[in-house]
């Protein structure tokens, strides 16, 4: 067995600190990858299989059923007590142009639409072939899923591309999301579902797309009947025995039965520490197994979906901009970079490893909260330190925090404050927190929420200029009642309205802010996960810096390199590509790609 190591770059300017945190980090993954190296072949056998994949989240899962049902053996190695990993904890919503789901639903998608809008999107930041082999095998990804696993899915109509003006967007969207399952299909099994990273209110059974609506219900008609109809479903689902499941604990759950029914074990608490090379190829796995290293050997190939980095400290401070940290993801905890470490460790090159799935955070005791609608709904701002306006607030996510990096070093942003007033609060769900009732003192306690009677009083709350913060909501004000906004140009995309209020008139987005008191909440960059990692080709096969394939070994979802690369087509453009990547490499394995 040979182990080689390679170490790789970042982006940006290589710093000091950077440079010694890279040698650092591959000094030790060298003397890591030695030790494993030299005893690998002699430690215990876990068994032989054609194809190991390590990781249960969506790449992982999708990746070992196509295998499978190629006719592969294959086994599922999982460093989590639990399965599904970051996919289980999400929306899932899918980003696939041209699937089976959406064509049936009429949605008027072409694959010279999709093509033109990623290539928009993603820009030279990912090579062509990679762009058209996403395009290409998404939609059968989807229809190999539904042909060999209970999932079943619906389009999120009107969940607009994140850049719907340009070539080949699709104002009413592409995304699509797991129809309900029961979750009783999975027998005791189902006891190993990784939980959700948000709790969906007792008694209802709620999709992805139904969110926007519940937010408005206590001043739409619509929201009020959508509200009304997740309660019913609730109340049929518990007439029925039925344990209802949507989102991300559908889409795991759905994918795990589809393994159990092809017969492919997944071995939890089995965590990765190396991976075995022989004569240059990939030939197997090292984990853990009950507390034991032991080596589980690869006939045909290493499927590495083990996810990001996000909760890896060292990786992040080496990578990644500051601030930064692990307190403000909501990826998987287990999510500590182990698949990209050890590809690193085999010479394997990285790519985009300063960025991430980002989007607003507000850092609450327990777990930060994400804020989609919050921050979009109309009558509320963010603001700087400085007290001023810098970003639209409506914008796709990822690009807030990517402006909130951007401004630091000239107008610090990090944090930055979702400030709102009574009326709002008055109208408009927050997270879990009915309209007009108290936010728990925990917030206030943590300095994630601050209420006050007054502007001046908040600005000296949150620390920012009280007379900045006031020219800032006067203007804003001015500007919303005329339902325009010249500064940042909040309203003009068709994605801004998806998480607005339909009845504010002219702009759904806009609303001033006049009834006292008046919130702030504490705005930081967290993220779904990391979306840099191994560089990969249009098979899913890892790459070195010079461009070869290292033999036997693939990667997709979080664990490689996005093929969105610094952007976001929609909502899902993690979890497609990752489904169907896994897929790709699966196929590539078995020969029928």
């Amino acid at each position: 067995m040979t182990t080689r190591t390679d170490t790789a770059g970042t982006a940006g300017a290589p710093t000091r600190r950077r440079v010694l945190a890279g040698a650092a980090g591959a000094g030790l993954a060298v003397a890591t990858g030695v030790q494993q190296g030299a005893r690998a072949a002699d430690l215990p056998p876990l068994g032989t299989y054609d194809v190991v994949v390590v990781g249960s989240g969506a790449a992982g899962m999708t990746a070992a059923l196509t295998a499978a049902r190629q006719g592969l053996s294959c086994v599922v190695v999982e460093k989590a007590p639990t399965f599904g990993g970051s996919a289980a904890r999400s929306g899932a919503g899918i980003w696939i142009p041209n699937n089976p789901v959406l064509l049936a639903a009429g949605v008027p998608d072409t694959p010279a639409k999709a093509a033109a809008y990623l290539a928009a999107v993603v820009g030279p930041d990912v090579p062509a072939d990679r762009q058209r082999a996403f395009l290409a095998h998404g939609p059968a990804t989807i229809s190999f899923v539904m042909a060999n696993s209970p999932l079943r899915f619906r389009w999120m109509e009107g969940y607009s591309d994140y850049y719907p003006e340009l070539p080949g967007g699709l104002p009413g969207g592409r995304s699509i999301e797991p129809d309900q399952i029961d979750g009783n299909l999975l027998g005791a099994e189902l006891a190993h579902l990784n939980p959700p990273y948000m709790d969906v209110p007792a008694g209802m059974v709620v999709f992805s797309a139904d969110y926007k609506w519940v937010a408005l219900a206590a001043v739409n008609a619509r929201g009020a009947a959508v509200a009304a109809q997740c309660l019913a479903r609730g109340v049929k689902a518990a007439a029925l025995g039925q344990k209802p499941l949507t989102m991300g604990q559908a889409l795991a759950a759905g994918l795990r039965a589809g393994l159990r029914s092809a017969g492919v074990p997944v071995w939890l608490n089995s965590p990765l520490t190396d991976l075995h090379v022989e004569n240059g190829t990939v030939t197997g796995a090292v984990v853990s197994r009950d507390g034991a290293p032991g080596l589980v050997r690869a006939r045909r190939g290493v499927i590495v979906g083990s996810g990001g980095f996000e909760h890896n400290a060292a990786m992040r401070e080496r990578f990644q901009r500051q601030p930064i940290g692990t307190d403000w993801t909501v990826g998987a905890k287990e999510n500590t970079g182990d698949g990209i470490r050890a590809g690193e460790r085999l010479g394997a090159a990285l790519d985009l490893m300063e960025d991430a799935w980002w989007g607003p955070a507000i850092p609450i005791p327990g777990q930060p909260y994400f804020c989609l609608a919050e921050r979009t709904l109309p009558g509320g701002l963010l603001v700087n330190g400085s007290g001023r306006r810098f970003v639209n607030e409506a914008a796709p996510y990822s690009d807030v925090v990517h402006t909130m990096y951007d401004v630091q070093d000239t107008d610090p942003a990090i944090p930055c404050w979702l400030i709102v007033d009574q009326n709002y609060r008055n109208r408009y769900l927050f997270k879990d927190v009915l309209p007009a009732l108290p936010f728990p003192g925990t917030w206030y306690d943590s300095g994630a929420a601050h209420k006050e009677w007054t502007l001046d009083a908040l600005a000296a709350s949150i620390g920012v200029p009280a007379a900045a913060l006031r020219t800032s909501v006067n203007r804003f004000n001015a500007q919303a009642r005329r339902g325009e906004d010249p500064d940042f140009h909040r309203g003009d995309s068709a994605y801004d309205h998806y998480y607005t209020d339909p009845s504010v008139l002219p702009n759904s987005c806009l609303a001033p802010l006049w009834l006292p008191p008046y919130h702030a909440f504490r705005i930081v960059p967290g993220d779904l996960g990391t979306k840099g990692g191994l560089r990969t080709d249009a098979r899913a096969r890892v790459l070195r810096e010079d461009g070869s394939v290292i033999p036997g070994l693939y990667a997709a979802g979080n664990a490689s390199a996005a093929v969105m690369g610094h952007s976001y087509a929609g909502a899902g453009s993690t979890i497609g590509p990752a489904m169907t990547f896994g897929y790709i490499a699966a196929r590539d394995i078995a020969g029928v790609l």
